[in-house]
């Protein structure tokens, strides 16, 4: 392994910094792993899987939200959303400039540390683009497959 400054954390996401937490709720489960992107649901309360097209409000939490809320492992998808009171998955949503997070980067991405990232669809992360509001820089350089994304720390904007 690489030593690139920072080490991953295992089965949590934060790595470095204080993160503010806001608990929200988890409005549809579709992609939504610890480390996305989430952009605002219907309400202001509730949050979806970026898709790229809206403002990020935050990264998905997993160390942060309540046990009972929480996936088996960071790397399980957050589920269970009914709407009953009963049965809504509050997650903590991460957000403040600085801290290092695990984030996702999508497919066909050669990322170098210090690159400029921005929001794409399943809330994951892409090189930055002119005309692209950046959300994070890479904090470790990655390259994924045509078939699989990866996990890959950044240093949050947002």
């Amino acid at each position: 392994m690489t030593d690139v400054g920072y080490q991953k954390p295992t089965n949590a996401i934060v790595v470095a910094g204080t993160p503010m937490a806001q608990y929200l709720l988890v409005k549809a489960v579709a992609t939504m792993y610890a480390g996305r992107l989430v952009m605002k649901g219907s309400a202001d309360d509730e949050v979806i899987v970026n898709t790229g097209e809206g403002t990020a409000v935050g990264w998905l939490g997993y160390e942060q939200t309540q046990k009972g809320f929480r996936p088996a492992t960071v790397d399980t998808i957050y589920t269970g959303y009914d709407s009953s009171p009963s049965v809504r998955i509050h997650a903590a949503v991460l957000s403040g400039p600085g801290m290092v997070i695990v984030g996702s980067l999508a497919v066909s991405q050669t990322i170098v540390k210090g690159d400029m990232l921005v929001a794409t669809t399943a809330g994951q992360l892409i090189k930055w683009t002119v005309g692209h509001t950046p959300v994070a820089i890479a904090e470790e350089s990655v390259t994924t497959s045509s078939v699989a994304s990866s996990d890959i720390m950044v240093r949050s904007l947002i």
